[in-house]
C-alpha cells in the first residue's frame, strides 16, 4: 500500500492496529506509573472492548496488525539484526542479543511486545529488583503515537518517555522491512540525536488539510520537536503556502496529554472541542506559523484553532465535549477521552459509548448513534447515514489514557472534496 494521508477525515483505506495482549497484564500497581498509566487494566474486558473497534474497522477498510507486520520484518536476517541490535543497545540488554536472534520470528515478535524476563544467572541479577530485561510495551495498543502518516511520509516519532522508545523503533522497522508499505521515512531520531529536547508523539499531530497541520505543544511534544517537523515537512520550495497551527496544552491533568484529547475533526464542517481550553479565555496560546517556499514567513498568536481555520477556508462548527451546558460534565467526559474521535470517512466516526453528554450533543448535530455490535453483526451500515457515531464500550480501555483516535494509525485515506 502507498502511504497517503492528507486529512483527518478522508475515507479510510488502511489502518495499523495492535490488539492489547499479555503486555497489558504484565503490569502491577507498583509499575503502573512507570508504564504511564494511572490504573491497571482487566485484560479480558479490554480485549472485548477492543474487538468492537477492530470489528468495525474490518468492515470498512484494510486492517494491519503490528504483531503480524513485525513478524514479517523479523523473517529477514538483516532487518532482524538491525532492529534487535538497536533495541538491545538502547535498553542495555546486549547480553540478550544472541538469544533474541535465535528465536522463531513469531515468538520474537511476541517477546518484543510482551516483554523479556531477566535471566537470573548471577548475584547481581538475583538481587536486582527488575523482573524484565526488556519491559513490556504497555502502551502499544495506542498505535497513534509512535509514527504518523503525513502525505506519503512515515514520520517515526522520538517519544517523550524512554519506556515507549521501542515502539518507534518497531514502527520504523515495519515501514522499512515488512514489505507492506511504500513510503518515504522521516526518522526524528536521526536529527540532533544528542538533543533530548526534541520529542513529539502522534496524538499531538493532526492533518486538517494537505496544507494545514495542527500540532499540540505540551508534555509529549516540545517546541524543538515542532521546529524540527516544520523544517522537515515544509521545506520544499514551489509547494505554495503551508500552515502550522500550534496549540499549547497544560501539563496537568494527564488527560491533556495530547492535542487529540481536546480537539478532533469529525466532518468537513464539524469538529469536537473541549470548550474551556479550545474556545475559552485561558493562559494557553494558539500560534499560527506560515511557511512559504520552505521558509517560515510569519509567526503570530491567534484567538483559537476554529477561528483560524475559518480564515483559511475551513469553516468548522464546534461540537462541545460533554455538552454545552455543564462544565462538570465537560471535565468528566474529557477525562475519559470524550473529545477523542476517529473518522472512518467524513461524518462517520468512532467513539466510546460511556460519554453520554457528548453523544447527545452530537445527536443534536445530526449524528446517528449506532452501537458497534450492530455494525459488526450486519444489522446496520454506516453508509446508510449521512452522519453517524459508532460507539464501542469503554470501561477498561480508557484507563490507559486514550480513545479511538489514539488506538488507530491510518496509512491511507482518500482525498476529501472540500
Amino acid at each position: 500500500m502507498n502511504l497517503n494521508v492528507q486529512s483527518e477525515i478522508g475515507q479510510l483505506e488502511g489502518v495499523i492496529l495492535h490488539s492489547p495482549g499479555a503486555e497489558v497484564e504484565n503490569m502491577t500497581p507498583g509499575t503502573a506509573q512507570r508504564a504511564l498509566y494511572s490504573d491497571i487494566l482487566n485484560l479480558s474486558i479490554a480485549k472485548r472492548e477492543y474487538a468492537q473497534l477492530k470489528g468495525v474497522l474490518e468492515k470498512y477498510t484494510t486492517v494491519y496488525q503490528v504483531m503480524d507486520l513485525l513478524a514479517a520484518v523479523l523473517e529477514d536476517y538483516r532487518h532482524r539484526e538491525s532492529l534487535i541490535g538497536k533495541i538491545c543497545i538502547e535498553e542495555g540488554a546486549t547480553d540478550y542479543f544472541d538469544d533474541l536472534m535465535s528465536m522463531p520470528s513469531a515468538e520474537l515478535a511476541r517477546c518484543l511486545i510482551e516483554g523479556v524476563p531477566a535471566k537470573i544467572n548471577s548475584l547481581t541479577s538475583y538481587l536486582n529488583d527488575e523482573y524484565y530485561a526488556l519491559y513490556p510495551l504497555y502502551n502499544f495498543y495506542f498505535t497513534r503515537d509512535a509514527s504518523v502518516t503525513i502525505g506519503n511520509n512515515a514520520l517515526i516519532c522520538r517519544m517523550a518517555n524512554k519506556v515507549r522508545m521501542r515502539e518507534s523503533l518497531i514502527m520504523e522497522a515495519i515501514f522499512k522491512g515488512s514489505g507492506s508499505f511504500n513510503c518515504n521515512i522521516i526518522n526524528a531520531h536521526d536529527f540532533h540525536p544528542g538533543n533530548a529536547d526534541i520529542f513529539m508523539e502522534g496524538g499531538d499531530i493532526l492533518i486538517a488539510r494537505d496544507d494545514i497541520l495542527l500540532i499540540g505543544n505540551g508534555t509529549r511534544t516540545s517546541t524543538q520537536g515542532i521546529d524540527m517537523l516544520v523544517s522537515r515537512l515544509c521545506r520544499n520550495k514551489g509547494e505554495g503556502k503551508k500552515h502550522v497551527i500550534v496549540q499549547q496544552l497544560p501539563h496537568t491533568p494527564e488527560s491533556f496529554i495530547h492535542l487529540d484529547m481536546v480537539f478532533t475533526l469529525l466532518d468537513r464542517d464539524r469538529c469536537m472541542v473541549f470548550e474551556p481550553l479550545i474556545l475559552g479565555n485561558n493562559q494557553y496560546q494558539t500560534v499560527h506559523m506560515t511557511i512559504e517556499d520552505g521558509k517560515v514567513t510569519s509567526i503570530k498568536s491567534v484567538a483559537d484553532i476554529p477561528s483560524e481555520l475559518r480564515k483559511l477556508g475551513m469553516d468548522l462548527q464546534p461540537v462541545i465535549c460533554g455538552g454545552s451546558t455543564d462544565e462538570w460534565n465537560q471535565e468528566r467526559e474529557q477525562w475519559h477521552s470524550g473529545a477523542n474521535f476517529f473518522a472512518i470517512a467524513p461524518g462517520k466516526i468512532l467513539s466510546y459509548a460511556r460519554n453520554i453528554h457528548t453523544l447527545d450533543e452530537l445527536n443534536k448535530n445530526g449524528f446517528e448513534i449506532i452501537p458497534a455490535w450492530d455494525i459488526i453483526e450486519g444489522k446496520r451500515d454506516m453508509n446508510d447515514y449521512e452522519r453517524c457515531v459508532v460507539t464501542i464500550e469503554g470501561s477498561e480501555l480508557p484507563r490507559g489514557g486514550g480513545g479511538a483516535r489514539c488506538m488507530t494509525m491510518p496509512v491511507s485515506r482518500k482525498s476529501v472534496a472540500w
